[in-house]
């Protein structure tokens, strides 16, 4: 057992999300959104962090963090769970970040997921975007889906992560999951071979340059079902990036591409609950109509949110509103809402009404 494992363990026992640990400081875990120190641990210095580091990694993986200052990898627990893990350099010495990722893949039922986030399991073809900050929970809403594609389908799915995150066994369907690095080059190269390799579903755990993000829409507009991951936090600002990631010269052509693959977006947040058990993950969805093509074709993105609210009936909702309505069913509190909203103007008078309560 390496001497790092008794602090996985504690993260996972105290149900915590991460693991934070940098040369000079003790061990913090992150548990319900916030970093606390692990009291009885003592500061580690760099000598000693490098140490624990060095323990679960391969000479090959060691030599890349001493010359790059970065590492990325998986490390699992048999009976505890895999962790994603990230090694860094920091101002005093070596650092290190270990994510959790549970060994059972939640459902969409347990996860609680929208009634039109689940029905995207279902889609044939078309890019489907799930997008938020570092930590809101995508990956786990992701592996929801592609859990009920395995389950209800007869599909070739193919994963693309750096590195490999939910494993899923295979049910109805077939997995192929390939880790940047190990099994492939790149995002890329990956998915110039899925199109080679009858893939029907495509994971892409992240869409982070120009190439991947082209090759992305071009297998959706071939017919495949493509996830993808960016960190937007809104409908409008997702299409936003696809498109200014691309020269100008090639803007026009990327708006067309993207308006008729485009199936989706999901944009998630996380939200401590009212009363300070958890978080609880907020949507904004936006799904695709007769009028979407049209609107990001002539880029008229700010037309987005009046298309997300006449299309309630169908499962689409806004993030402010989704807000609005957990605050006034009393499953978040008026403050946090308000630091998430776009228009804080609408979430003044729930936000004072945290601070008269608390006063009380």
């Amino acid at each position: 057992m390496a001497a790092i494992d008794a602090l996985l363990v504690a993260l996972k026992e105290r149900s915590g999300s991460d693991l934070h640990l940098a040369a000079g400081t003790p061990p913090r875990l992150r548990v319900k959104g916030n970093l606390d120190a692990i009291e009885s641990h003592a500061a580690l210095d760099d000598a000693s962090l490098r140490a624990l580091l060095r323990e679960i990694v391969t000479a090959e993986q060691w030599s890349e963090y001493e010359r790059d200052g970065d590492l990325d990898f998986a490390y699992g627990l048999p009976g505890v769970a895999r962790f994603r893990a990230n090694y860094l350099v920091q101002q005093n010495g070596a650092g290190a970040v270990f994510r959790i990722i549970p060994e059972q893949i939640l459902t969409v039922e347990q996860l609680g997921l929208p009634p039109a986030i689940t029905k995207l399991a279902d889609l044939n073809k078309g890019l489907v975007l799930v997008t938020g900050p570092t930590g809101s929970g995508k990956s786990t809403t992701l592996a929801a889906i592609v859990d009920r594609i395995n389950k209800s389908h007869r599909k070739h799915i193919v994963t693309i992560e750096d590195p490999i995150e939910f494993v899923h066994q295979n049910q109805n369907s077939v997995l192929s999951h390939r880790e940047v690095g190990t099994h492939t080059q790149g995002f890329g190269p990956a998915l110039r071979a899925a199109i080679r390799q009858d893939a029907d579903v495509v994971l892409v755990g992240e869409m982070r340059d120009r190439e991947t993000i082209a090759l992305a829409i071009t297998a959706a507009e071939m017919g495949m079902l493509v996830f993808g991951t960016l960190h937007t936090n809104s409908a409008a600002k997702t299409i936003d990036r696809i498109i200014d990631a691309f020269p100008a010269k090639e803007q026009n052509q990327v708006r067309i591409s993207l308006s008729e693959s485009l199936a989706a977006v999901v944009s998630q947040l996380l939200v401590p609950t009212a009363d300070g058990k958890g978080r609880s993950a907020v949507h904004e969805i936006l799904l695709r109509t007769s009028a979407l093509p049209n609107i990001i074709r002539e880029g008229k993105i700010t037309m987005l949110n009046s298309l997300i609210e006449g299309g309630k009936a169908q499962g689409m909702q806004t993030m402010d509103d989704t807000l609005f309505g957990l605050v006034k069913a009393g499953k978040i509190r008026g403050s946090d809402a308000y630091m998430k909203a776009t228009n804080k103007s609408r979430f003044e008078s729930v936000s004072g009404a945290d601070e008269q309560s608390s006063a009380a």
